[in-house]
């Protein structure tokens, strides 16, 4: 039997070699560690690069088909000499779809009239027809329903874009008031709505899009008469377009704040108040170019529902559905805030 001894260089040499090893092998972890690094540094962009791409080029190709789309096609918009109704004027006017340009006076509607004709090619788009339109004279909606399906015979998309607002405490509101604000946000949009609706429904194809107030879905105080005409409108729209799914056509709303009338005007200060929060939009508004080129895009997407607001009052919807006592509660204290303010004032 041999007993083997390890000498001092022998044990030298092992102890090196282990060492050599164990170096070898950090080093290697260490490159494995800096090599994910900088996978990582350059992953995240790369990602955020190729996510910004897709939904850019999701957008050209919903504004190409929109562009597309809107040739040839009978669009009707209500409250055409506004200034929402202009820019959408101009935008279908320009990818060559058939206007019917709808508003209570119509100077303002040979004006915009006028100048369409005179900023597009003639060539490349279709005069626009007008026709006058109060839904505050319910009496004369029958002659305008019969004015509409004579432009043309038909019509592809109705744009509701009117409205009539009023802001003041409940008994300082009349019965008068209360029945005109209701005829202009409600009873005269859906009855129009159900004028041409025969025709649509023959067809088999059409777009009904409503342009509503946020309040349609979110009551807040001092806004009683034109909140419960705004959620009137909502709900019947809601309903419509379960009902006339089957016939192929498609009913959209878009609700939003508030939209800014032109860049050059300066708006007024907003009242510190929880009230104020939840109906003002994205600090400055959201601009009519804006809220046309997304009602183009709906008219790509079909989309059922689209919501044009900040955060807050997003989450102000989703509280009154899943807190409402929260919500009672922080609406109440916004009234008492607003009191107490013009009290101090």
């Amino acid at each position: 039997m041999y007993t083997t001894y390890m000498t001092d260089d022998s044990f030298s040499c092992a102890l090196l070699k282990a060492l050599r090893s164990q170096s070898a092998a950090l080093c290697l972890l260490s490159s494995a560690k800096l090599w994910e690094e900088k996978t990582m540094v350059w992953l995240v962009p790369a990602v955020l690069v190729v996510t910004a791409g897709v939904f850019y080029l999701y957008g050209l190709i919903l504004r190409l088909l929109s562009k597309t789309t809107l040739r040839n096609r009978v669009v009707l918009i209500t409250d055409s000499a506004s200034a929402l109704g202009k820019e959408c004027a101009k935008v279908f006017h320009k990818g060559g779809a058939r206007l019917i340009l709808c508003g209570k006076n119509w100077e303002k509607l040979e004006d915009l009239a006028e100048q369409l004709a005179n900023e597009s090619d003639p060539t490349l788009t279709f005069p626009p027809k007008l026709v006058e339109l109060d839904f505050s004279d319910m009496e004369l909606m029958p002659e305008v329903v019969s004015d509409v399906l004579d432009c043309y015979g038909c019509l592809d998309v109705l744009i509701f874009n009117s409205s009539m607002k009023v802001k003041a405490p409940v008994q300082t509101l009349s019965l008068e008031m209360d029945k005109m604000v209701m005829d202009a946000n409600y009873f005269g949009p859906i009855t129009l709505a159900k004028g041409v609706l025969p025709s649509m429904i023959t067809r088999r194809s059409g777009h009904i899009i409503l342009v509503n107030s946020i309040q349609g879905k979110l009551a807040v105080p001092f806004r009683t008469t034109y909140a419960a005409s705004k959620h009137a409108v909502q709900a019947f729209f809601d309903c419509l377009r379960a009902e006339v799914q089957e016939y192929g056509i498609s009913v959209s709303t878009l609700s939003h704040t508030f939209i800014k009338a032109a860049p050059s005007v300066k708006q007024a200060p907003a009242a510190n108040s929880v009230l104020s929060v939840l109906t003002r939009q994205k600090p400055h508004g959201v601009s009519p170019e804006e809220m046309a080129g997304e009602l183009l895009k709906t008219l790509s997407s079909k989309k059922n529902e689209i919501i044009m607001a900040h955060s807050i009052s997003k989450a102000a919807i989703y509280a009154r559905s899943f807190f409402p006592n929260f919500f009672f509660a922080v609406t109440a204290a916004g009234v008492r805030s607003t009191a107490a303010m013009e009290h101090v004032q």
